[in-house]
């Protein structure tokens, strides 16, 4: 392999010396791309292109070549003749490597064997490839090199663009419905003084010049709020956030987030919201909203489910939670279950865990799980019929949450009791409490409308729309350990 390589620097530092250096090229007119030449050849037929790109295969035949040249769309072949090039031209292209970069100018034709190709009269090298492309027919298969050198993955596996195309559709989309019912979309701040927002764990930085701590944010929430405090109705951001936690097939320490704010609206204006919302991106982008995930037909076209956490618990699990009269019998509940618990988690708490032992695998088709604990949502508003719970949802699919939305908090006095919880959590170990915003309170203190809030992790829903088991897949760069 070594040897190989330094053919290949010196084939370089030949056309360096011939003042024919390749990175001296600054630039090339392409006319055209691959797919535009193969769908348009009836009308193209004998008129001069030019396409640029990367060199996937090649044929010399003596006087007479064939290479693949494959651009942003795909892959067109060249045919190349020295009575066509020149000798010199000729014998320069006889020397280029799968890998390099170039420029074609030729007559659009269509071969004895039927291939719509380019028939070349002139080649230019305007980048040499100093590397060796994985061998044709194995292709790139190892994961760990593909979403470590994503640019190899991308030259050698050219289907996996297709994934990345539609997620920037997806955003677009998304962005275009929203846009249209009159949110406007904002910037918030990533460094934060208090990461809060979220039950997570944040990174934490400082900040040289004003000699202070700072941390990646965790969640856009706080600061969306204070722009409906002060007068937006309606707000958006997409953004990344940053969760200094494990990293699995569904799980990135940064990912992309969606949250959005709605004044005078509740938890079932978001629900009516959410479901519309990626009903009308699925249509969109793919044509229908009855989605194929991991070989399971998902329809998103039906009304989406609607059960409370504890109409969950009680379907899936046969425990009622209505039945439980306080915290300690809960624990015991707990126990007599199997399910293992933080010493000083109360009913609600344990409920959650109910949830999730019994309830979350059984959530495949669209599911909205309502009402939770108050103790589990420290920013959502009471329930007033039943103020141990709260006007909250999330939405399952794939027994994954995509989505999590408030009737939001907007009593300041409620709100620094539930931060009061939070803070004794911290003091208690955990580490994902929420801290004690005291900027936030006092803009709850000089009045927040009744609000309805949203949050969807856009990774999962572009997994789910691509049909990408792993979050990897549908990253460009994701987070990988250090070889």
């Amino acid at each position: 392999m070594n040897e190989l390589l330094q053919i290949r620097r010196s084939k370089l530092a030949d056309l360096q010396e011939k003042g024919k250096d390749p990175f001296a090229i600054t630039k090339f007119d392409a006319t055209h791309h691959s797919q535009e030449i193969l769908d348009g050849f009836s009308a193209l037929e004998g008129k001069t292109v030019s396409i640029a790109g990367r060199i996937m295969t090649k044929r010399v035949m003596g006087k007479a070549s064939f290479c693949h040249v494959q651009d942003r769309d795909g892959q067109i072949q060249a045919y190349v003749r020295k009575d066509d090039l020149g000798e010199e031209s000729y014998q320069e292209f006889k020397h280029y490597d799968l890998g390099d970069l170039v420029g074609v100018r030729g007559e659009v034709f269509i071969t004895q064997k039927g291939e719509i190709s380019v028939k070349a009269q002139e080649v230019v090298l305007l980048s040499k490839s100093l590397q060796i492309l994985p061998e044709k027919f194995h292709g790139l298969k190892d994961t760990d090199t593909r979403y470590r050198q994503r640019y190899l993955d991308l030259i050698v596996n050219p289907e996996v663009k297709d994934a990345f195309f539609k997620r920037t559709r997806i955003l677009k989309e998304i962005r275009s419905y929203l846009d249209s019912r009159s949110f406007l979309e904002v910037e918030t701040p990533v460094l934060h003084t208090i990461p809060g927002g979220a039950a997570a764990k944040p990174f934490l930085t400082h900040h040289n010049a004003l000699d202070m701590e700072l941390h990646l944010r965790i969640s856009l929430e706080l600061h969306l709020k204070r722009l409906i405090v002060g007068g937006f109705e309606r707000v958006y951001e997409m953004g990344r956030v940053f969760r200094n936690e494990g990293i699995s097939v569904r799980h990135n320490p940064e990912f992309t987030l969606l949250e959005l704010y709605q004044a005078y609206t509740d938890y079932y204006g978001m629900m009516d919201l959410t479901e519309e919302m990626f009903r009308t991106v699925a249509r969109n982008v793919l044509g229908t909203a009855v989605v194929n995930y991991d070989g399971v037909e998902i329809d998103l076209e039906k009304p989406f489910g609607r059960l409370t956490m504890l109409e969950a618990v009680k379907k899936y699990g046969n425990v009622d939670f209505n039945e439980v009269k306080g915290d300690e019998e809960a624990r015991e509940l707990a126990k007599a279950h199997g399910i293992e618990f933080e010493k000083h988690f109360k009913k609600g708490e344990i409920l959650n865990l109910f949830f999730e032992h019994y309830a979350e695998e059984h959530l495949v088709q669209p599911t909205f799980i309502m009402d939770h604990p108050v103790e589990i949502s420290p920013l959502a508003k009471r329930k007033p019929e039943d103020p141990a719970y709260t006007e909250r949802f999330e939405l399952f699919i794939t027994r994954r949450e995509f989505a999590n939305a408030f009737s939001e908090l907007n009593d300041p006095i409620d709100q620094r009791v539930r931060f009061d919880y939070q803070e004794s959590l911290r003091a208690a170990g955990d580490e994902e409490a929420n801290m004690i915003d005291e900027d936030f309170l006092t803009a709850l203190e000089y009045g927040m409308p009744p609000t309805g809030g949203l949050g969807v992790g856009i990774d999962r829903f572009v997994m789910l729309l691509t049909d990408s088991y792993s979050i990897r897949d549908i990253l460009l760069f994701p987070t990988m350990k250090n070889k």
